[in-house]
């Protein structure tokens, strides 16, 4: 009996019945095959089988699941995550999961004066680290005291992005209700952590959850956080497998992936845009043909336009980007100059992160959610699929400084929240096209009702503005599409 043997009879009857036993599985395959050898051979693989293992009098039943779909978010379900998300925090239960391993880690108790002190030192280094540039940036979590400093200080923003990430996802049918996620850099967990809470609440599937994971202390938070938590959701949780993402081997990660999450990882990984590019490229052709690759990182000046940079030099490669960016005019952006990300609203700060910011707020309190981010793909989907038409009137951006002082209609993706301030409303808007950074300005006493849905668009939401006036702003170097009470906003029809 050989494994192939093995897998190609359940493939066969599989495709024969809804139901079979394994020992059944014997009567395909050479030698003398037991119940055991046979159920040692299919359990691994029974998620990518498609099969449902369950023990039966001393056999093993197999009953074949129906093929993977697009999740569906009932409306309760839908209701419970925006509920969540308008006034997001770290549930309860996985606060006490972060609370106890603290205390196991350190014997003390989690707000012991002693620990929290460590643990503010630990944060003070990363954020010394992460604002330097170049070889100089070291960034490790090889000692305790770093984990838990991340635990304390980022985790909690983190977990609630990529809560916003899981609902957008399922939102646009990018989720399956059976699927595979591989969590590049996987931490103490953050990423899994969220699925299962999305899960959670979602009630809508279930996932297969791979982690890689260079240091030891992350696999050690992470096996204690993560199959606790996950327990229930619907999320299998597999052991993180040890890796650094330099020296990964196309062949060490499972197949047929739907879901390749890089959270907050690549802008730490010393490397060249080229081999970044070639390390996401490598794990993308092991992705199911209708799998995913989001990329998330900080949303300051430097890591969100390297990261637009890296999105570009994988397009080289082969890889569509689904959102939040769209090609409206066909052709590559210039992503040298593009700063811009997604802002959500604030948490509310666990107890850790109350405790570690007693004395100074300013310096240990994190609750912003800022963040940038790409969905891409191998099969060509894009969220946004409109294309101007030919002589449709619009100018495009890349053309704005040849038309200053005067009125245009464009047409462009809101590529920001709102920037301004109690004067004015700006949002960040692209077309592809543009070199200089362009911006359309609302001041507050022009807005109107036709120009209202400028203020409504989400992010990456493709929108006309007709009747702009051009200028250019010498200070920031950047053109400025001024909105009046006459202009005309509205969203383009796909």
């Amino acid at each position: 009996m050989s494994k192939r043997e093995v897998i190609s009879a359940v493939k066969y009857v599989s495709r024969m019945k809804q139901e079979f036993m394994l020992s059944e599985i014997a009567d395909y395959v050479s030698g003398g095959a037991t119940v055991d050898s046979i159920y040692d051979i299919v359990a691994p693989l029974a998620f990518d089988l498609g099969v449902k293992l369950e023990p039966a009098n001393g056999d093993c039943k197999a009953v074949r699941m129906a093929p993977p779909k697009p999740i569906a978010i009932t409306e309760s379900a839908r209701k419970a995550q925006e509920r969540y998300l308008s006034s997001p925090d770290v549930p309860e239960k996985l606060q006490g999961l972060i609370e106890r391993y603290i205390e196991k880690k350190t014997g003390k108790k989690w707000d012991d004066p002693q620990v929290l002190d460590r643990m503010r030192r630990a944060v003070a280094s990363q954020k010394a680290e992460y604002w330097k540039e170049g070889p100089k940036r070291k960034i490790s979590y090889e000692k305790g005291y770093s984990v838990l400093g991340y635990l304390a200080y980022q985790f909690p923003v983190y977990f609630v992005e990529w809560e916003h990430i899981f609902y957008g996802l399922a939102l646009d049918g990018l989720l399956k209700d059976r699927m595979k996620v591989l969590d590049a850099g996987s931490g103490p967990g953050t990423v899994t952590l969220a699925l299962a809470d999305f899960y959670h609440r979602a009630r809508c599937g279930e996932a297969l959850a791979y982690s890689l994971e260079k240091y030891d202390e992350n696999v050690e938070a992470f096996s204690w956080l993560v199959p606790p938590y996950a327990e229930g959701s619907g999320v299998r949780v597999e052991r993180p497998i040890k890796m650094d993402l330099l020296q990964l081997k196309a062949e060490e990660l499972p197949d047929n992936i739907d879901l390749i999450v890089f959270s907050n990882v690549l802008n730490e990984l010393k490397a060249s845009q080229e081999r970044k590019a070639e390390i996401v490229k490598m794990m993308a052709d092991r992705m199911a043909k209708d799998g995913s690759i989001a990329i998330v990182e900080p949303a300051d000046k430097a890591n969100s336009m390297e990261m637009r940079e890296l999105v570009v030099a994988l397009m080289g490669k082969g890889l569509g980007v689904y959102s939040p960016c769209s090609f409206i005019w066909g052709a590559r952006c210039h992503p040298v100059s593009c700063w811009t990300f997604e802002e959500k609203e604030d948490i509310k700060p666990p107890r850790l992160m109350q405790k570690l910011a007693e004395e100074e707020p300013f310096r240990y309190m994190n609750t912003d959610i800022k963040y940038s981010y790409a969905v891409l793909r191998k099969d060509g989907l894009s969220r946004e699929n409109y294309r101007v038409p030919e002589k449709a009137g619009f100018a495009r951006l890349s053309r704005i400084g040849a038309r200053l002082k005067k009125r245009v209609s464009v047409v462009a993706a809101v590529m920001s929240g709102d920037l301004g301030d109690k004067k004015d409303h700006v949002f960040k808007v692209c077309d592809g096209t543009a070199v200089k950074p362009v911006y359309a300005i609302l001041p507050h006493y022009h807005v109107s009702p036709a120009n209202e849905p400028l203020l409504r668009a989400k992010y990456g939401q493709v929108v006309e503005m007709h009747g702009v006036l051009a200028r250019y702003n010498e200070e920031y170097d950047a053109y400025n599409l001024l909105v009046t009470r006459n202009t005309v906003v509205k969203p383009v029809k796909t």
